[in-house]
């Protein structure tokens, strides 16, 4: 059954049968035995149709998955995949920046430093934690854990989720944001320890590049993920925002494997991780645990080299 009664636009059919399937539950009258046959009926057809409409999304429909309201993100994952988290803050030099979390925890019992956006859910979270985009406090934040991580020789992992927004007003901290990402990819490109990154749900600015320069990244089936958003690409490109970046545009798990701009695209349940997060925490943290185990052969030397490769091949092109 599934986890939540939210559909999206192109799911109303699906919402139709549950609706059936919620009343045939509540009914009262009618034998048992063949309101449970006409139950499991309903279930089957649900299932073929979710199997029907998951097959074909289009590039916009999988975005609307990745913006999802109860799709899991870096809590319910921390949660559910590590143990014995311990929130880090910031440097203690102006403010704690909320639009990134970090600390230590434990993966498979072995200490490891988590680093991501945290974006929020409500409207109310989601100013709070400026919808996951950090300040300049943030990328010091993730500079110093990052080097913590390397100090003790621990395991990296990072989750990119992040809601692109447009800000009309100029920036007061652009330079000193830039100045910080530059650093942090300096930073990162040099570390000695595994870096594994995961992108689980959306992302559309430069900030996501900071913590996706791994020895793998991992992206979800049903996430998107670029450095810039699909309405900020259309309105400079396009001129209109009639969802033409849809195929400009690559931001799917597919195109961007195709691509070589991430390492392995991480299967979601049918009907995406939003309707069956148990299983989604489960295939993640198996396809962690793989990818873990597989880094730790690496010498330091080659993690360097192979982080470096990944990065200087952002931009390569070739002519027609």
């Amino acid at each position: 059954m599934f986890n939540v009664q939210y559909f999206l636009e192109f799911e109303q059919p699906l919402s139709e049968i549950e609706n059936k399937i919620e009343e045939l539950r509540n009914t009262k009258s009618g034998s048992a035995i063949h309101i449970l046959n006409e139950i499991n009926f309903l279930k089957k057809q649900s299932e073929k149709l979710t199997i029907d409409i998951y097959s074909k999304l289009t590039p916009w429909q999988i975005a609307l998955i990745a913006n999802h309201p109860k799709r899991p993100y870096i809590l319910d994952y921390i949660n559910n995949i590590f143990t014995d988290f311990h929130e880090l803050h910031g440097d203690r030099m102006y403010f704690d920046d909320q639009a990134i979390i970090g600390g230590l925890a434990k993966f498979d019992g072995f200490a490891c430093m988590i680093i991501g956006h945290k974006k929020g859910r409500n409207p109310e979270e989601r100013f709070l934690h400026n919808f996951g985009n950090p300040r300049p406090e943030g990328y010091r934040k993730i500079l110093r854990l990052m080097k913590l991580a390397e100090k003790f020789n621990i395991p990296i992992f990072t989750f990119v989720d992040n809601i692109p927004y447009i800000n009309s007003k100029i920036d007061e901290n652009k330079i000193e944001k830039s100045e910080f990402i530059g650093q942090n990819l300096c930073l990162i490109s040099r570390l000695k320890v595994p870096i594994i990154s995961t992108i689980i749900g959306e992302s559309g600015s430069v900030s996501s590049l900071v913590l996706s320069i791994g020895n793998r990244v991992l992206m979800l089936k049903y996430s998107i993920y670029s450095l810039i958003s699909s309405e900020i690409f259309d309105s400079k490109f396009w001129n209109n925002l009639d969802k033409k970046s849809d195929e400009a545009l690559p931001i799917t798990a597919n195109k961007l494997k195709e691509l070589g701009l991430i390492t392995f695209v991480v299967n979601e349940p049918i009907g995406g991780a939003h309707r069956y997060p148990n299983s989604m925490y489960k295939i993640l943290y198996n396809t962690l645990d793989e990818t873990l185990r597989f880094l730790k052969n690496m010498t330091p030397e080659q993690l360097v080299n192979q982080r470096m490769n990944l990065l200087l091949s952002y931009g390569y092109f070739k002519n027609l």
